[in-house]
């Protein structure tokens, strides 16, 4: 094991283990362990869960969206209820994602150039033009303790022109958003784009190394690639990344994609699937995922999973959470999302552990192991 070197004002690193980083960033709102997993609050809230149950479940940062929260209820609406932590009733960190990926997830309802994106509005049509410079006014109002730059998003399968020019402008709304970020307590981190193409991811890094934010995403994963095409690339993508600086692996989650992340030198995550699986009855254990719906579980007395102690495994039955689903009574997707992302936080706690004392890879490799053997 040895110690990075490290130049960032917010990234304390405490050791590593293989290419797994074991560190701490210390944020306006408070202190987070990394690596981390960020619950995604898209529109100020955590669906179906308080802000008292996160703190309950050592939940230390998470995410929130640029994009919905500017169309409802607005950022100067924020900014004059005291800023997002105040509005939300949150006292921990929090990062925002810039609306980015919206450039690319709502592609049939924007246009854009060089100079903006502009989107006609999901909720009631209207037009949105977000600029670089807006994307940060609009960060800076809501006052979360991470800003992200604008960027665009393209589709994996993208040809080699559509992702450089891509690239080109992710790069240059780096730049505008640089110049325009002047909220001293607010970080912002520079975005990665390139798709599956080494070469472009490669050019990108380069450039926003360049502009020497305080921390770095890979955006442009989860958007039609493989899994197999992700794990691939994601060793050669992280090791372009600035070493001294957080590494923020964008809108992935699954623990098996988390954990070979970790291993090529991520350390922070957000994804909704805590809650939106514990929504559709779905719960993650160490052991493999449940379906709660399955009739297998009508009479079944266990907790989901015997080691945890979250309140859903300390006081339920998978029987009765199967009751709730069968009733389609609202409580159910509530007690999963509680489990869900207890899993997800005891997860990435069991990482720092294992990267502490060296044993990461045997970590990795037995989680692996029980995940497939219960498929």
């Amino acid at each position: 094991m040895s110690e990075p070197h490290s130049r960032s004002p917010i990234m304390q690193f405490l050791t590593t283990d293989g290419a797994a980083r074991r560190g701490r960033l210390t944020l306006a709102h408070g202190t987070v362990e990394t690596p981390v997993f960020m619950p995604v609050g898209t529109q100020a809230t955590v669906k179906g869960l308080t802000p008292q149950q996160l703190h309950e479940l050592g939940v230390t940062i998470l995410l929130a969206n640029t994009y919905h929260l500017t169309l409802r209820p607005g950022d100067e609406l924020i900014a004059e209820m005291g800023g997002l932590h105040r509005f939300m009733h949150w006292d921990r960190p929090i990062l925002t994602d810039s609306g980015g990926y919206q450039v690319y997830s709502l592609a049939t309802n924007r246009k854009i150039d060089d100079r903006a994106a502009v989107f006609r509005s999901h909720i009631d049509g209207t037009l949105l033009e977000l600029t670089p410079e807006r994307a940060i006014r609009i960060q800076e109002n809501l006052g979360s303790d991470i800003a992200m730059c604008l960027d665009e998003c393209p589709p994996a399968e993208s040809p080699v022109d559509y992702l450089q020019t891509a690239v080109d402008r992710t790069i240059h709304w780096a730049q505008r958003c640089r110049a325009a970020h002047r909220r001293a307590d607010q970080v912002l981190f520079g975005i990665v784009q390139g798709g599956i193409d080494l070469q472009q991811r490669r050019r990108c890094a380069d450039a926003l190394a360049d502009l020497d934010f305080p921390g770095y995403a890979l955006g442009g994963f989860s958007v039609g690639e493989t899994a197999e095409q992700m794990t691939a690339i994601l060793p050669d993508a992280a090791a372009m990344l600035p070493v001294d600086k957080p590494r923020y692996l964008m809108g992935v989650g699954r623990p098996q994609d988390i954990l070979a992340a970790i291993a090529a030198g991520i350390d922070m995550f957000d994804c909704v699937l805590p809650t939106r699986n514990g929504r559709n009855a779905g719960a993650f254990t160490m052991d493999g995922q449940l379906r709660l719906r399955n009739a297998c579980h009508r009479r079944d007395s266990r907790p989901l999973e015997s080691s945890c102690q979250c309140y859903t495994c300390s006081n339920f039955s998978r029987a009765y959470l199967h009751h709730l689903f069968a009733a389609d009574e609202m409580l159910g997707p509530i007690l999963l999302s509680v489990h869900n992302i207890a899993f997800y936080v005891r997860l990435v706690e069991e990482v720092r552990g294992a990267i502490d004392t060296g044993s990461f890879a045997r970590f990795h490799r037995d989680c692996l192991a029980r995940w497939e053997a219960a498929i």
